[in-house]
C-alpha cells in the first residue's frame, strides 16, 4: 500500500490524507457529517459527486474521484471544452428541485454565519486586499441583495473542485460539498467567474455565463464573491 499523501490544496482547515484511492478528512470544526450527507444528496440526483466510504464525527473519507481539476494546465484547444462543461454542469446542479432539498444557504442562514467567521485578512481577494474586517462587514451589509433567484448551489463551485474526464472533456465529479444548499445562483456564477478570469481570462468567464444561459449580474457577482471572503 503506498504511503499516505498530505492534501494541501484548497482553503479549507481540515487535515486531508490520500491513501489507496481515497480521501480521509479530519477536522474539528467542520460539519464532516453535513458534508457526507451532501455529497449523497448530490450522487442520489444524478450529479457525480464523491462517493463516501465512511463518516462519523470529525470524519469523512470519500473514494477518489477520477480525472484532473478543471483549474490544471489544458491544452488551448480544449479549454473552451473544459469552460462548456463547467456549464453544463452548472446548469445541472441549478436545475435540481429545489423542493426536494434540505440543506439551506440562504443570506438569512449565510450573512450571520459570515459575521460570526473569522476572515483570513492576508487571503483577501485582489480588489479587497488591505481591508479590515469592519470594512468586509460593512460592505457585506451595504450591498446585500434585495432578492434571491433561488437554486440548488454548489457553494463553493471552484476549478479545483471539479474534475474533468481529460478524455471526454467532461465532468467526471464534485468535490467539497460542505456548502451545498439553496441559495442565489450567482453564489455559484460569482466564485466560478473569478476562478475562470484569473485562470483563462475575461472571455472564458463570459463564455461560462453564456453556457449558463445567465446574463451578467455585477451587483450580485460583487456582493456574493465578497461574502465568499468570510468562508
Amino acid at each position: 500500500m503506498p504511503d499516505p499523501e498530505q492534501v494541501t490544496t484548497g482553503r479549507s482547515g481540515a487535515t486531508v490524507v490520500r491513501q489507496a484511492g481515497a480521501y480521509r478528512k479530519e477536522s474539528a470544526t467542520d460539519d464532516l457529517l453535513g458534508e457526507a450527507g451532501r455529497l449523497m444528496w448530490l450522487r442520489a440526483h444524478g450529479i457525480p459527486a464523491a462517493e463516501v466510504l465512511e463518516c462519523g464525527p470529525g470524519l469523512l473519507v470519500t473514494a477518489e474521484v477520477p480525472g484532473r481539476p478543471a483549474d490544471d494546465e489544458w491544452p488551448p484547444a480544449a479549454r473552451d471544452r473544459v469552460v462548456d462543461a463547467l456549464a453544463e454542469l452548472t446548469r445541472a446542479l441549478h436545475a435540481l428541485p429545489v423542493a426536494d432539498c434540505p440543506f439551506d444557504r440562504r443570506l438569512d442562514v449565510t450573512v450571520p454565519a459570515a459575521l460570526a467567521a473569522d476572515v483570513d485578512l492576508d487571503d483577501l481577494d485582489d480588489e479587497r486586499a488591505g481591508w479590515s474586517r469592519d470594512r468586509l462587514v460593512a460592505e457585506l451589509l451595504a450591498t446585500r441583495p434585495a432578492d434571491e433567484d433561488l437554486v440548488v448551489c454548489h457553494g463553493d463551485l471552484t476549478t479545483q473542485n471539479v474534475l474533468i474526464d481529460p478524455a471526454t472533456l467532461t465532468v467526471s465529479g464534485v468535490i467539497d460539498a460542505g456548502r451545498l444548499g439553496v441559495s442565489d445562483r450567482w453564489q455559484d456564477l460569482a466564485v466560478m467567474t473569478r476562478e475562470l478570469a484569473d485562470d483563462l481570462g475575461e472571455d472564458a468567464a463570459a463564455r461560462y455565463l453564456r453556457g449558463c444561459g445567465v446574463e451578467p449580474d455585477p451587483a450580485k457577482q460583487a456582493f456574493y464573491r465578497l461574502l465568499d471572503e468570510f468562508f
